[in-house]
């Protein structure tokens, strides 16, 4: 009976490990003062980017190119985007087109 609580301890343990591996890193984007922070990001594909908007505006992250749209992000807000494939990805803010951002999956 213990040594077969004990396999099922060591294959949840290696389930755990594996999945917390998988799921990738997760990098914080802030939107503030009418600019993202930082405005060029590198990440490994499988980690994920929170874009959080700190501004007293609604923003959005758009990169039209990578069909990829956040929608109208209100103040206090986040949209969270898993990074899948390799290259640049240059993205602005639908609502202030002056507000620019890269996102680089290496």
């Amino acid at each position: 009976m213990k040594l077969r609580a004990s396999l099922v301890l060591v294959c949840a343990a290696a389930l755990f490990a594996a999945g917390a591996s998988a799921t990738g890193t997760t990098h914080a984007v802030r939107i503030e003062g009418m600019k993202f922070i930082p405005e060029r990001l590198e990440v490994a594909p499988g980690d994920t980017v929170v874009w959080t908007n700190k501004d007293f505006l609604p923003h959005s992250v758009t990169a039209s190119e990578a069909r990829v749209e956040s929608g109208d992000l209100a103040p206090n807000k986040s949209w969270r985007f898993i990074a899948r494939k390799k290259g640049e990805m240059p993205y602005i803010c639908r609502l202030h087109p002056v507000m620019k951002g890269v996102l680089v999956v290496k």
